[in-house]
């Protein structure tokens, strides 16, 4: 199978169908950055990021992953929904929460019981802390990985997370008295953390996954043929 960067030199060389395949094997992470944040605009924020992805394709460097690059892409475009919501007003992702704009995760994510306590504890904290959280928990990146998503200096990617840890850990405990057992390195927190990774779009079925990604790589297939291959 080729690697991400395999195929965005080819997409880059003129092959098209190399890009519609790179878009499809990162679809899932993208959709899956925006559910737990926003609501009835999920599916046109992901849109948004892939065009967004068109327009900069020679802009990567290839000095972190693609899926990095693509999801740094999808933080600046949250800070774009982000600006909107708040008509005016703070919207810097340091600071305001989503529970500030009134944006509802997916359903099948706020579900009961645990997994709902940590949707609403993450959904509690500053939006920075949230994105870190999650590209910790459920996306796997290295600590290399989160500075160049950050563009911040390693040492400083690593305290950001641990505030982070730390917030989500105290926004638990606030929510519900058991969660007083959980800390920054506790095993509990790095479970519920899976689980709701594991679960969060537990109602896409494989193929309709495939089905969306299929979508969202037509959606941008006007701009991948107006746009002229390198000389």
């Amino acid at each position: 199978m080729a690697s991400d960067v395999e195929l965005l030199r080819a997409w880059r060389a003129g092959d098209r169908r190399a890009g519609s395949e790179l878009f499809a094997r990162h679809f899932d992470t993208v959709r899956r950055f925006f559910a737990t944040k926003v609501g009835g605009q999920v599916e046109d924020l992901v849109q948004r990021t892939f065009i967004a992805c068109v327009e900069g394709r020679d802009r990567f460097r290839e000095l972190a992953s693609f899926r990095t690059y693509l999801l740094a892409i999808a933080f600046n475009v949250l800070r774009g929904y982000i600006r909107g919501k708040r008509r005016g007003a703070p919207a810097d992702v340091e600071e305001v929460a989503l529970v500030d704009l009134d944006a509802s995760p997916t359903a099948k994510i706020a579900a009961r019981g645990r997994r709902r306590l940590l949707v609403t504890a993450l959904r509690s904290i500053p939006v920075e802390f949230q994105v870190v959280l999650e590209m910790y928990y459920w996306e796997g990146v290295s600590g290399p990985e989160l500075a160049a998503f950050l563009e911040v200096p390693l040492a400083a990617a690593r305290s950001k997370l641990r505030r982070a840890k730390e917030r989500l850990a105290a926004e638990m405990e606030r929510l519900a008295p058991e969660a007083r057992l959980l800390d920054t390195d506790s095993p509990d927190l790095d479970a519920w953390a899976s689980d709701l990774h594991d679960r969060g779009d537990g109602e896409a079925q494989p193929r309709t996954l495939a089905r969306r990604a299929a979508t969202t790589a037509a959606g941008t297939a006007q701009l991948l043929r107006n746009r002229p291959s390198p000389p």
